[in-house]
């Protein structure tokens, strides 16, 4: 069914309501969206505040199958066939109606969800291909999205975002690795760690070693490529704040990249820039953005 019809107070509280999740739960994305323009930054923290449901599925299920069931939901939402009356589901509600705005792409939503099906399971990452493609259906398609929203003919953004979210992802997978290793999960790529002579479950053993190590490594080269791919792609077309804004969050890449490489334990030690030194990141973004410069 398609999104019933909500009176402005309604939807105002629905838009509130993805804020304040982001707010929560989202922060780097959060103040990116501030820089935007105000008439369009509820409908960006709608769509990130979709991001988050689907992305935290298996942090709020305990089983796979309930997880299945929720990601399945909403891919009947986004098509039109969900059950019941979203306008109970503030996220819901405020997606729907972003989407219709701005004639979203339904089905990059879709894949969106489909993709966090791997994250329900302990599968292994077969290969970085694999990978890069898990992170163009998520981070890339969400970057790719915002720019929808901020400018329909926004050109060049393909390559942007496609290159921007790989880089923004595979970085965020490193710095949860603690997490995911300790309930078994391993996003580093099979082929990755075969190069270093690491095995899939010495992986999330907890026990730091070399091979370990010099996977990490690997693959934090790769994000710095793709970061270096997504700046050669960047123009002009994103020198203002108001477009440029989703894609402020790439200024923290390198940082959190540089931090990352300090580690000496993966397993015990999180890492990333600190919550200052990512709002003072932001907010110098988006000056060099508004001055014409790129900014990561």
């Amino acid at each position: 069914m398609e999104n019933p019809a909500l009176d402005d107070k309604a939807l105002d509280e629905a838009y509130a309501y993805c804020a304040a999740q982001v707010q929560a739960q989202d922060r780097d994305r959060f103040l990116a969206a501030l820089f935007a323009p105000q008439d369009k930054r509820r409908h960006l923290l709608a769509l990130y505040a979709y991001n988050l449901d689907v992305a935290r599925v298996r942090e709020v299920v305990r089983e796979a199958l309930p997880g299945e069931v929720r990601l399945a939901w909403w891919r009947e939402v986004i098509e039109g066939e969900g059950r019941g009356d979203v306008s109970g589901h503030p996220v819901a509600a405020a997606l729907l109606d972003t989407v219709a705005r701005f004639r979203l792409p339904r089905a990059s939503l879709i894949a969106m969800a489909d993709a966090r099906v791997f994250d329900l399971y302990d599968d292994p990452m077969p290969t970085v291909g694999d990978l890069e493609g898990y992170a163009g259906e998520t981070a890339s398609a969400l970057l790719q999205l915002s720019a929808l929203i901020l400018l329909p003919d926004v050109g060049r953004s393909g390559d942007l975002a496609g290159h921007g979210g790989v880089a923004i992802a595979m970085t965020g997978l490193m710095r949860a690795f603690p997490i995911h290793a300790a309930r078994g999960q391993c996003y580093i790529p099979v082929d990755v760690l075969a190069r270093h002579g690491v095995g899939r479950e010495e992986a999330v053993s907890g026990t730091v070693t070399p091979g370990l190590l010099a996977a990490l490594a690997e693959l934090r080269e790769t994000a710095a490529r793709h970061l270096w791919e997504a700046r050669e792609a960047a123009g002009q077309t994103y020198a203002a704040t108001s477009v440029a804004a989703p894609f402020l969050p790439l200024a923290l890449v390198s940082g959190d990249l540089k931090a990352l490489a300090r580690v000496s334990d993966p397993f015990r030690q999180p890492a990333g820039l600190s919550p200052f030194r990512r709002q003072f990141a932001l907010w110098w973004a988006a000056q060099q953005a508004v001055r014409g410069r790129i900014w990561f």
